[in-house]
């Protein structure tokens, strides 16, 4: 059928409708008189009752008729319109809202991941069919808590015939963004659940559990920063740009020359003037990238527009190639012959990047380690080129810090079990900072990376903790050399002995690096040496946390 021919018939409809609706009024207004008494009409006396009978006939075929011309609801998964799907089955995005925040935060979701080119089915969890959620490959879930733990109304649905019934869903790969308030004793106490529950019917997580206290802006940025991951488009817009502060370059310098892999690179920042910046073991950096300033410079030049234009941003003056510098830049053909305030009007900013704190605020510098990623033609992609390649030492960059409670330090006295890879190594150097400062010694590193003449990241500082005796326990796994252990998980496994002392000992588990191999890797071996009931105990104690990216 034609999109015209459909409107037709849509409008025919829709005609047939409203006269049907106005059809019943009128027979209501009649049988109204006529019950009445009111004679505004001369009725027959012996015929009134057939009359009023009639009109209450006339009445309900016209709100019949008024109610086939509304709009259907739809169900949310059976009738549901199917998404095209180029491979594979579509992506399940449900919600459970209270207040209809965890609606709009799915429906943003689903219009990111669509506009990214990946197939979404979105729907209400209330309406979720088990039998869609078994034959789902992906699904996320975005769900709020009401009072003490409780699943929203809309939801009870699904906690009366789904949730906590058995289900095979070990091919579902999942990922829960859970909306709650810290002031309740439940935090996201249902989003919790719902995550032990998908856990103990088998599903894998493709992230860890995002908790949201009282719609934080950072918490729902690191969602969008799992959605760019998923949909394999890291310069998904941020739904709310960070308000960040103005810090410098200090240092750049690449740990791992002669690398097998790519450059990864220690950069040192200092705060800005006059403040003095807090952040603890665990959180995150996030920084505003910038285009490459040769990109910058041949945009500008197809346009025949200065650099130093000024332009006005949110009632502020500034310099048109700093702002195209920050901002998705668009092909000279869309844009010529734009005045500069309409072409600045229409940008829109780069997205953050997120990094894992490696220093302390002692240490005087906010520290981070990363790996310059490679385009397929071979240029450094935005965020990485801007950090390791275009700004120079004294460049400001663009930093917002991120608390990231989940993987604050545990006790001092609690022992700590350390697991890592890659980069990864940041988030624990940090933490062993912090455990050295708190005088804590009974720590165990496991790190992994490809050769270890060239990969050791911070080696040489890592060896001395050892002889101090702060590292009681140091496993390293190099893929790249003959002998010794291959992954850092098959180094964790080799201890398992080990590992099952400390933790009844009360140890404590952080597992920082790669989402891929490694953490389920790791998560793995945990379950075969622990078995399944303790590592979820260790999670829901809070000893078994992870920043895995």
């Amino acid at each position: 059928m034609s999109i015209a021919t459909t409107r037709s018939a849509r409008l025919t409809r829709a005609a047939l409708g409203n006269a049907a609706l106005l059809l019943a009024l009128l027979a209501l207004a009649l049988a109204f008189l006529q019950l009445h008494d009111l004679d505004w009409f001369a009725v027959p006396p012996g015929r009134g009752r057939w009359l009023g009978a009639g009109m209450t006939l006339l009445a309900y075929a016209g709100f019949c008729g008024w109610m086939l011309r509304r709009p259907q609801a739809r169900d949310n998964t059976t009738n549901m319109p199917a998404d095209p799907v180029a491979n594979g089955k579509p992506l399940l995005l449900a919600y459970a809202s209270q207040t209809g925040f965890a609606q709009q935060l799915a429906e943003r979701s689903a219009r990111n991941l669509r506009e990214a080119g990946l197939p979404v089915r979105l729907c209400d969890l209330g309406r979720l069919d088990p039998a869609v959620l078994a034959g789902s490959e992906r699904a996320l879930f975005l769900v709020s808590t009401t009072g003490e733990g409780d699943a929203p109304d809309p939801a009870l649905a699904f906690v009366r015939d789904v949730l906590g019934h058995p289900a095979s869903l070990h091919a579902l790969r999942y990922g829960v963004l859970a909306l709650g308030d810290r002031e309740y004793d439940h935090f996201c106490g249902f989003g919790h659940a719902l995550d032990e529950w998908l856990r103990h019917c088998g599903a894998q997580p493709l992230f860890d559990l995002v908790e949201v206290d009282n719609g934080d802006e950072g918490a729902l940025r690191h969602w969008q920063h799992h959605l760019a991951l998923l949909a394999e488009q890291p310069d998904l817009p941020d739904w709310t740009p960070p308000a960040y502060d103005s810090w410098r370059l200090l240092e750049r310098r690449q740990l791992n020359p002669g690398t097998a892999g790519a450059a990864a690179f220690h950069i040192s920042l200092s705060p800005p003037a006059a403040t003095a910046p807090h952040w603890k073991a665990g959180d995150i950096a996030e920084i505003g990238p910038r285009n490459a300033p040769a990109a910058v410079g041949r945009l500008l030049e197809e346009l025949a527009l200065a650099p130093d234009a000024v332009v006005d941003t949110d009632g502020r003056e500034e310099r048109l190639d700093d702002v195209l510098a920050r901002s998705h830049l668009p092909a000279a053909a869309d844009v010529i012959g734009l005045d500069v305030q309409t072409l600045v009007g229409s940008l829109q900013s780069l997205p953050h990047r997120e990094y894992s704190i490696a220093s302390l605020p002692e240490d005087g510098s906010l520290q981070v380690l990363l790996r310059r990623m490679l385009r397929p033609d071979g240029s450094p992609g935005i965020g990485s080129g801007w950090l390791c390649d275009y700004a120079v030492p004294g460049s400001a960059i663009a930093l917002r810090i991120r608390g990231n409670p989940n993987f604050h330090p545990p006790l001092t006295l609690r022992p700590l079990i350390l697991v890592g890879n890659g980069t990864g190594i940041a988030g624990l150097r940090a933490h062993l900072k912090a455990r050295i400062a708190a005088g804590a010694h009974r720590n165990w590193l496991l790190f992994g990376e490809r050769n270890a003449d060239r990969d050791f990241f911070f080696g040489d500082e890592i060896l001395r903790w050892r002889e101090q005796g702060f590292l009681q326990r140091l496993d390293l796994a190099f893929s790249r050399d003959p002998g010794g252990h291959r992954y850092v998980q098959d180094a964790l496994a080799a201890a398992g002995d080990e590992l099952a002392r400390w933790t009844d000992d009360g140890a404590a588990i952080y597992v920082c690096g790669s989402l891929q191999g490694m953490a389920p890797g790791v998560d793995g071996v945990l379950r075969a040496v622990l078995g399944d009931d303790a590592v979820e105990r260790l999670r829901i104690d809070g000893r078994y946390r992870r920043d895995v990216y």
